[in-house]
């Protein structure tokens, strides 16, 4: 493998080698429990957790919630968001709007469409969904569009280009985490593009025993991070069909505080604020045994916040030094992964922003977002 200078792993990867500054001016406020298993359903018997968000036609707030049925299959459902005086307090179920039915959804022992996440476009006209198929290689990431949040058109598997500066093909690897910002942003040419953050996962053992892992060109940290890929707006806007064909691969963020030291990965789709574009993001602080069960960990998952600058998306102007939420309460404690707040949706109520999180892997919980003055 081709090796490269720090200065050179800043024009490939786009990441600042300097240190990152920790002024990001947004906290969140826990509200408690906005959706739980529902007793006796059996697509619910593992948990609802990690869901993504939008607005049907009527303007009505849904939830898109990960339901988990025993035996680890996932599907994507839809909840209807109950409000009272504003505030999002429960939801009603409107059934399922994706499930693991494509080949290259389901492993021998496993399936699954899971974790997905939802960016409104409005240039275009649609919702688009990335979610983690679960199949026989493992987590990879594809894409669903959707005009009212209720039926669903599967665009496929993502493909990431090949880049010879990377010295590696993305594809080869597991990938979660995926986001898509809600407008184009600045590519590396300069020319406007639709941009995708996602977590690619170096260590192929898990499912090739012995293979161990494989980084990047540049790259010395083999850590999870965020990184993020682009389509060209122009070629979008011929053919939805093109947001499944990335390119021009860039690392963003990788672990730097004590509450990210295992990994980090991006969190409900950035929103456009004065400062720039604000990032929620999940850290991970722990011991992850070998092995993808995650019953097995002894982790903690916190809600941290970035900065970056709408000018190159790829550069984090700040960051959290430590979690602006962080597991406390009960729900957040226990369940099938212990210890886990993980933010997934941002969504707006009379000009009040809510966030939307996993609690341990088995409820979904619900924060205000503030900006401190």
């Amino acid at each position: 493998m081709s090796s490269l200078t720090p200065q050179d792993i800043s024009s490939v990867s786009g990441k600042d080698t300097a240190p990152t500054a920790t002024t990001v001016p947004y906290t969140l406020t826990r509200l408690g429990v906005v959706m739980a298993p529902e007793p006796g359903n059996d697509l619910e018997a593992d948990g609802v957790l990690n869901p993504a968000s939008g607005r049907t036609p009527d303007g009505r707030l849904h939830l898109l919630p990960r339901l988990v049925a025993s035996g680890n299959v996932s599907r994507v459902g839809l909840a209807e968001v109950v409000l009272e005086d504003g505030v999002p307090v429960g939801v009603e179920r409107r059934g399922v709007v994706l499930a693991p039915d494509e080949g290259w959804e389901r492993g021998l022992a496993n399936a699954g469409v899971e974790d997905p996440r939802t960016t409104w476009i409005p240039r275009l006209g649609v919702h688009l969904m990335t979610y983690v198929a679960y199949g026989p290689l493992g987590p990879k990431l594809a894409l669903a569009v959707s005009e009212d949040l209720c039926q669903w058109r599967r665009l496929g598997p993502l493909h990431f280009s090949y880049q010879p500066d990377l010295d590696t093909d993305l594809n080869l690897f597991p990938n979660k985490d995926a986001v898509f910002f809600p407008e184009p942003v600045p590519g590396p040419d300069g020319e406007p593009a639709y941009a995708m953050l996602h977590r690619p996962m170096w260590d192929l053992g898990w499912f090739r025993p012995g293979e161990g892992v494989h980084l990047p060109a540049g790259v010395t940290d083999e850590r999870p991070g965020i990184w993020v890929s682009y389509v060209p707006a122009a070629a979008v806007e011929r053919d939805l069909g093109a947001l499944v064909h990335l390119r021009d691969h860039r690392l963003v963020a990788l672990s730097e505080y004590a509450y990210e030291e295992l990994k980090i990965g991006a969190g409900p789709p950035p929103i456009r604020v004065e400062e720039g574009w604000l990032l929620l993001h999940h850290g991970v602080a722990g011991h992850i045994p070998p092995g993808w069960d995650p019953t097995t960990q002894q982790v903690r998952y916190g809600a941290g916040a970035m900065l970056l600058d709408p000018s190159d998306v790829t550069k984090v102007l700040a960051r959290t030094p430590t979690p602006i939420l962080e597991p406390e309460t009960a729900d957040e404690l226990t369940g099938t992964v212990a210890n886990v707040v993980f933010p997934t949706a941002i969504e707006e109520v009379d000009g009040v922003r809510y966030v939307f999180y996993g609690m341990a892997d088995a409820k979904i919980g619900v924060a205000r977002l503030e900006r401190i003055p």
